[in-house]
Parts: structure tokens; sequence; C-alpha cells
């Protein structure tokens, strides 16, 4: 069959098609703030739909179906289609267009995925985690600190799609930085996915900055003068954000290696050196996770150890006090409760000598256990 007769088929130009209708209203989709929290204005997943021919933004003419053929008839140029939390509905037709595996389809919309770099015939399929830091005034044991989210990426020969999940991650500033710089983008989608990457981790690198400084934080504390009364769940609700960081920084270094080292017919190989820089940058962002962990295991560790010497202290002056009661008790045990000039119950100064005894064997006591430091 040929293109057009494929273009016809996914498109429906006997009636109007799902796809048809996504197409006009990227076509028709005015510039937004691409880091809003909703969707799209339009009420559609289609965030905005660009051809590029040598690096250049080609003029808006068209839906995305005649933008795709006018760049395929052509032979040169690419498409960049964004899309944030696609429906099954809305992407059935873009992945008819663009002959998507089903198998990175079902990812691309259902999102929660590793991050990895996959290959289906000549198209390239990449996961991204993205992260950001959660801004708050106090850190506490219910604080969340890190949130996530994610980013696929096809790429072909002639088109790249990007597909956002999550409230964060935007790709506006970056296709505007993309766009100043033609020479980049003259090496074609791959240019798009090593943005996308480089995006990525240095966002990971940031989230990272503002994680050091809440465990900066909780390490003062601790040593603080009063650091048993710190609160230990803010300790474990920090390794456990750092955990969720952790999750989505870990599996990528692989990914970017393959990209870096290994042909990929879609990957320019000029833009391969460039990947090898960004798995420079992720590796030096999985090395500090690792040394927070540890540096969190240490400080947990440190206020056990500090809750416990408190304790043992606590037990001392408890023990000392004890003692020091046992001996009026012992020799008022031994008299009873009723006196009549004791000790040898008919010495007129026994009483007096029997309190001054039990002061002196107290005050003793006490010196004693105050020299020693259990008071």
């Amino acid at each position: 069959m040929t293109m057009a007769g494929n273009l016809r088929k996914v498109t429906g130009l006997g009636g109007v098609g799902g796809l048809r209708r996504v197409a006009r209203l990227a076509r028709r989709r005015p510039k937004v703030d691409l880091s809003h929290p909703a969707r799209s204005p339009l009420g559609s997943s289609v965030v905005n739909c660009v051809a590029y021919r040598d690096g250049v933004r080609a003029p808006r003419g068209g839906d995305l179906v005649e933008t795709v053929e006018r760049v395929r008839k052509q032979g040169h140029g690419f498409v960049w289609l964004g899309l944030h939390e696609p429906t099954n509905d809305e992407f059935a037709g873009i992945a008819e267009l663009f002959d998507l595996h089903p198998l990175a389809v079902e990812d691309a919309v259902e999102a929660h995925q590793r991050p990895k770099v996959e290959r289906y015939g000549e198209t390239l399929f990449a996961v991204f985690k993205t992260v950001c830091y959660v801004e708050h005034e106090e850190l506490t044991a219910t604080s969340e600190v890190v949130n996530t989210g994610e980013i696929m990426v096809f790429v072909g020969r002639d088109f790249v799609i990007t597909v956002r999940h999550g409230r964060h991650g935007s790709l506006g500033p970056l296709r505007e930085e993309l766009e100043s710089d033609t020479t980049q983008l003259t090496k074609g989608p791959s240019a798009v996915l090593h943005a996308v990457a480089d995006h990525v981790v240095d966002d990971y690198l940031n989230v990272i900055d503002s994680v050091q400084e809440d465990i900066d934080k909780v390490e003062t504390e601790v040593f603080a003068a009063n650091g048993a009364r710190t609160d230990p769940g803010r300790i474990y609700q920090l390794k456990r954000e750092l955990l969720e960081l952790k999750r989505a920084v870990v599996p990528l270094g692989r990914p970017l290696l393959d990209l870096a080292d290994r042909p990929v017919r879609v990957i320019d190989p000029e833009i391969q050196a460039y990947f090898r820089d960004v798995s420079d940058h992720l590796l030096r962002a999985t090395e500090q996770i690792a040394a927070f962990d540890e540096l969190l295991n240490s400080i947990l560790q440190a206020h056990l150890a500090q809750v416990t010497v408190a304790q043992n202290e606590d037990m001392r002056k408890i023990t000392a006090w004890a003692a020091v009661i046992a001996v009026p008790t012992m020799v008022c045990g031994v008299y009873g409760m009723n006196f009549d000039h004791m000790p040898e119950l008919h010495w007129r100064f026994g009483y007096p000598l029997v309190l001054g005894v039990i002061s002196a064997a107290c005050w003793v006591l006490y010196r004693g256990f105050r020299r020693n430091g259990w008071l």
C-alpha cells in the first residue's frame, strides 16, 4: 500500500476520525505555558506539533497527517509531536501513523515504567523518570520531598514523539533552547533525544542539591546538644524519599551507556559523544545518592546511640536517688514508727542522733554520685 493509502487508512478521510480531531487541535493550539499543570487548555493531550527542516522550525500549515506527509515527501527534516498523558483512543491513530510497536504504545500510555531504552525495528523507544523537589517549610515525618513523573520518547528517521506524565518536567523551555541552536537540530530526532536526556539528568542534580540541604539540617540537629530529642521519623522519611530518587536515577545508567557506545541507526554518530557526557553526569548523581544513603544510615545510628546514652543517664540518676532514699528507709525500718528516745528505746539523744546519721549518710552518697556524674 502506498504512503497516501496508509495515511487515508489511518485518518479515515471519508469521515472524522480520532486522529484527525487530535491533529486539528494541535494545529489550532495557541502557544501556552507548557509548564502548566493541566494537560492542555484545549482538552487534548497534544501539547505541540512542529516540523523542522535544516534545524529551523517550518511554517505551520495543515494538520498532523499533512505535516508528516509533507516531511516524508521532501525526504529531509522531522516532526516533533509533544503529548501529555494521552489516552488509548487519542494515541491509537498516532501509533498507526508512525507505525509504533504495540508494546511501546502500551508503556507510553500506562506509564509507571522503569527507565530503559528499547529498539523496535526502525524506532527507538526511551523511558526517563523525571523528578522535582517539593518545597516545604519544615521537614516532618510525612513530608514529600521528591515527586516523580515520566517522559517517554519515540525516535524514528523523520519523527520524534515525546509523551509526558506528571505535573512537572515541562519540555517547553527545552524546545525553545533547541530551536535557538540550529546546528544541533540539524542532526535530527536524535538531537531531541539527547536534549531530553540531558534535561532530565540536570534535574536529578538540582534535586540532589536540594535534598542535601535537608540532610545537612537533620545532621546538624542530631549532633546538637539535644540531638536525642530529634524525631527519627524525619530521618526515615528522607531515606524513603531518597529511595524514590534512587529508583529514578540508577536504572538509567545502562541505557545511557548503550546510547553512547552502541551504534543505532536512528542516532547520529556525532550525538553519541554527547550521550557520553550525559552518562558522566548521571554517574555523578548516582554516586551522590549512594553517599547520601550511607550518610543517613550513619546519622540514624548516631541518633539511636544518643537515645541509648540518654536512657542510660536517666537510669543512673534513678539508681542514685534510689540508693540515697534506701538509707533512711533501712534505718526507719529497723525502729518502726513509734519512738521513745531510741535507738536503745530510752536514750534521750537517740532520736536526734539517728536523724543526724541518716542525713550524714544521705549527704555522703549524694556527694559521691555527683562527683561520679550520676547526678
